[in-house]
């Protein structure tokens, strides 16, 4: 059964004279009033009175009173907590008239319950790390976050590269008349010289040629005596006329130019192999960079499956990269009323034996929503006791002067706000 505030008499606490109040079992109990009249001050009672002496007001005893301050709180299961006497010494006492100590109330008081204003004033990230406390999947998420600001870091850093090679490799110059490889000048030199040779032996043939027409021109005018001559020179000049039918010498142009301009040709053919290295360089990076995109998303899934199957205070609340998240808006674009339902969601879970919060200043919040955070309260099973600079019908009592107005009433037929009635 979840604790909550039956009864409470306070005397004599900082602004506060005597106040009784039975605040409603479920929803909102509005202490109402103008400034300084005391309303705090009843929050600060009960802080005192169930959450220690951490709690006690450095001032506790009322400005000008000589009673020293007395508190009497009833449960709803009948446990009994007194702080009165000179000391203000701490009573606990069970149904059973078991005495008991503070101990006996850190069971079911959540220290967040007493001091509301901690967890809302409190960082983004810090509100989520008591949300992940409490679902208990903190450490899990922790090493999911970690993991992908590391994906994330790799990745940037890999994409700057794919950028850069992809700008290197659109900058180079790139030639497609060049080789595919460069070029040797010894392979051009041994092809020129190999041409040059057959040339040579060309020319040789063609020498002969002539050397043996000027005989047989010779072997001609002596034809009378050199007739067996001039039939073996035929034979000769027949062989050597065939042999020389045909030939045609190769050009060693291009080879010359070839190696006149092989720097000129090596130095293209080395721009395009750069460019074709940068284009694959760049092709890979980009290729771990998808790579990496995919392994985010799949941490980021799984940091989302992991806060989906947890046991969340609230539907559509989450933690999205170390933040609160209630209804798709982090902590400052939430209403207040979202605020306060996150804010007391969070701290019931936190200890659910505790069923009650306390909570200062509620005049931030207009009527409507204030109707929406007490109807939730009031489905949900949880007692909130809050103070508001008003006098309106909203507030269940009005206090001045460090009194309830109009006490005359039995406790039990004291005004309860409702939500919804104003």
């Amino acid at each position: 059964m979840a604790m909550k505030i039956n009864r409470l008499e306070i005397e004599n606490v900082k602004r506060v004279k005597a106040v009784k109040l039975e605040p409603a079992a479920n929803g909102l109990t509005i202490i109402g009033g103008n400034n300084n009249q005391g309303k705090t001050s009843v929050l600060d009672a009960i802080a005192w009175a169930l959450g220690g002496d951490k709690y006690r007001p450095s001032q506790a005893q009322r400005e000008g009173s000589v009673i020293p301050p007395n508190l009497h709180v009833v449960m709803n299961n009948g446990l009994v907590v007194e702080r009165k006497g000179k000391n203000s010494a701490l009573k606990v006492t069970d149904p059973n008239g078991e005495k008991g100590g503070q101990q006996l109330l850190n069971e079911f008081v959540e220290q967040l319950a007493l001091d509301l204003p901690k967890f809302m004033e409190a960082s983004g990230k810090e509100k989520a790390g008591i949300l992940l406390q409490v679902i208990g999947v903190g450490d899990q998420l922790t090493a999911l976050e970690k993991q992908e600001k590391e994906q994330y870091n790799e990745r940037q850093m890999i994409g700057r590269i794919a950028d850069q090679k992809e700008k290197y490799a659109k900058e180079q110059p790139y030639f497609p008349d060049a080789p595919a490889e460069p070029v040797s000048p010894s392979e051009l030199i041994r092809q020129q010289q190999t041409i040059l040779a057959q040339n040579g032996e060309n020319q040789r043939k063609r020498q002969r040629l002539h050397q043996l027409e000027q005989e047989y021109q010779a072997v001609t005018d002596q034809l009378a005596g050199l007739l067996r001559r001039q039939t073996d020179l035929e034979a000769d000049l027949k062989i050597a006329r065939t042999s020389a039918r045909g030939l045609e010498d190769q050009s060693t142009a291009e080879l010359e130019a070839s190696i006149a301009n092989i720097e000129e040709i090596n130095r293209k053919v080395r721009a395009n192999l750069d460019k074709e290295k940068a284009e694959e360089d760049a092709r890979e990076y980009r290729r771990q960079y998808e790579q990496l995109t995919k392994e985010i998303e799949n941490t980021r899934k799984s940091k989302t499956e992991l806060l989906k199957n947890a046991e969340l205070p609230l539907p559509e609340l989450s933690v999205e990269e170390g933040e609160l998240v209630y209804k798709g808006q982090h902590w400052d674009n939430m209403s207040g009323s979202d605020r306060l339902k996150v804010a007391t969601a969070i701290v019931r879970k936190l200890n659910p034996k505790c069923g009650f919060v306390l909570l200062d200043k509620l005049e931030q919040m207009d009527l409507m929503t204030l109707k929406e955070f007490g109807e939730w309260l009031e489905a949900e099973g949880l007692q909130a006791i809050a103070t508001r600079v008003s006098t309106g019908g909203e507030c269940s009592v009005i206090i001045e002067d460090g009194c309830i107005v109009g006490r005359e009433q039995p406790a039990m037929e004291m005004k309860k706000w409702k939500a919804g009635a104003f």
